[in-house]
C-alpha cells in the first residue's frame, strides 16, 4: 500500500539552518516539501492557503517568534520546534508539538521526530471496528485519537513518551509517562508487568518466570509481578 506523502514547512530566519532541515526532508521517502519561510510573518500570511501536514518551526525570529505565531493561527499544522535553546522545551510541549529538536540537527534524532509523525498519520488512517467496542481517546500531537482496546498490543517505556503497539499498524508514539496510561487503560484487561511495559492480557500468547510473548515481542516480567500476573490471567 502505496502511503501519501506528508507534506511539510520550514521557517527559520536562518538560511544555513533552514537549508539543512529541507535536506533531511528531501531525502526522507515519506516526507515532501510544500514551502520554506524566512520569517514568521510571511508564514502565518502563507499558511492561509497552503495545506501543510507538519510544520518545522524555529522560535527566535525577529519581530514574530515561534510561539507567537502559533498564537495567531487558528488552524494549526502540527509542529516539531527547531531551535537552538534547550530553555523552550518545556515551552513547546504547552503547544502540543510532536518533537523539539536541537540545532544543529542529527540526521539519527531527525528520523525519531519522523517516525513520531508517521505515527500520528498511522493512527487517523485506521478503520473504525464495530462501534460497541471499548476503546479510549488517546492524546497525540494536538489532537485526541480513537483507539480501540483490542487494538492494542502493549506499552512500552520511551523516555518521556511511552509508544503504544497496535495490531496491523505502527506504534502509536504519545507524550506521557506510563503511570498516567496505566490509568487510563481498564486493569481487568491490562496489566503493568513491569516499570516499562503495560500489556494487553488478552495478547499474551505464552509465558515463562522472566518474559511473556505477545507477537513474537518477548517483554520482560517483573520479580515482584510473577504471581499477581497469574492471579490476572486466572480471572479473564
Amino acid at each position: 500500500m502505496k502511503h501519501p506523502l506528508i507534506q511539510c514547512a520550514v521557517v527559520d530566519d536562518s538560511t544555513t539552518q533552514r537549508l539543512s532541515v529541507i535536506k533531511l526532508i528531501k531525502k526522507h521517502p515519506r516526507l515532501e516539501l510544500a514551502k520554506e519561510w524566512n520569517n514568521a510573518i510571511e508564514a502565518k500570511n502563507g499558511l492561509l492557503d497552503t495545506k501543510i501536514d507538519v510544520l518545522f518551526l524555529d522560535i527566535e525570529m525577529p519581530i514574530l517568534n515561534g510561539f507567537d505565531l502559533l498564537d495567531d493561527l487558528e488552524n494549526k499544522p502540527h509542529i516539531i520546534f527547531v531551535t537552538g535553546k534547550t530553555k523552550y522545551a518545556h515551552k513547546a510541549f504547552d503547544y502540543h508539538a510532536l518533537d523539539f529538536l536541537k540545532k544543529p540537527i542529527r540526521k539519527e534524532r531527525f528520523n525519531i521526530a519522523i517516525e513520531k509523525v508517521i505515527d500520528t498519520f498511522t493512527i487517523k488512517s485506521q478503520p473504525l471496528t464495530q462501534e460497541n467496542d471499548p476503546f479510549v481517546f488517546i492524546k497525540c500531537g494536538i489532537k485526541k485519537y480513537k483507539v480501540f482496546l483490542n487494538h492494542i498490543l502493549y506499552v512500552s517505556a520511551l523516555k518521556d513518551f511511552a509508544k503504544i503497539h497496535l495490531e496491523d499498524s505502527s506504534p502509536l508514539v504519545v507524550l506521557g509517562t506510563m503511570t498516567s496510561l496505566e490509568s487510563l487503560l481498564p486493569s481487568n484487561h491490562f496489566f503493568r508487568a513491569h516499570r516499562s511495559y503495560i500489556v494487553n492480557l488478552d495478547k499474551i500468547e505464552r509465558f515463562s518466570a522472566h518474559y511473556m510473548e505477545i507477537n513474537d515481542e518477548k517483554i520482560p516480567i517483573s520479580r515482584m509481578k510473577k504471581q499477581k500476573l497469574k492471579e490476572a490471567l486466572n480471572h479473564l
